[in-house]
């Protein structure tokens, strides 16, 4: 039975997203991923938060499935990609969380789709894709 990846909002080592991104790649490397999930994977917040590390996400896909723990993989992607100051978690966490809010990109529009598709257009207090994954995970009433 497919199982949901652990929150957006969880920290490793200061940085938001990192331990969902690798929750997503233990449960569908033991196929217990929805797949709803599949075409997301190393794309989206995956995708950009390799980017922002430098490393390459097939490259944090073994690790982890090589059994890494969360702390394990992310002290590799300091060491490997480019290391973090203070500033770059901030920049990082103060993007990740605000996903989906006026964003330039195109964001806003898919998270407005994302919202109005998964039935929570009247949830006024929904307004980042972090809520979203809330919501529709159902840690969120």
């Amino acid at each position: 039975m497919p199982r949901f990846p652990r929150s957006a909002y969880d920290e490793t080592g200061g940085l938001v997203y990192f331990p969902r991104m690798c929750d997503k790649i233990r449960l569908h490397g033991a196929g217990e991923l929805g797949k709803d999930y599949h075409g997301y994977l190393g794309k989206g917040f995956d995708g950009r938060l390799c980017g922002f590390l430098r490393v390459d996400y097939e490259a944090v896909k073994a690790r982890v499935l090589g059994g890494a723990s969360d702390e394990e993989t992310l002290a590799w992607c300091l060491e490997n990609g480019r290391g973090l100051e203070a500033i770059d978690y901030l920049v990082w966490n103060g993007f990740a969380r605000k996903r989906g809010w006026r964003d330039e990109d195109g964001g806003s529009e898919f998270f407005g789709k994302a919202k109005a598709d998964g039935g929570f257009g009247a949830h006024d207090d929904l307004m980042t894709m972090f809520d979203f994954y809330e919501y529709d995970e159902g840690r969120k009433p």
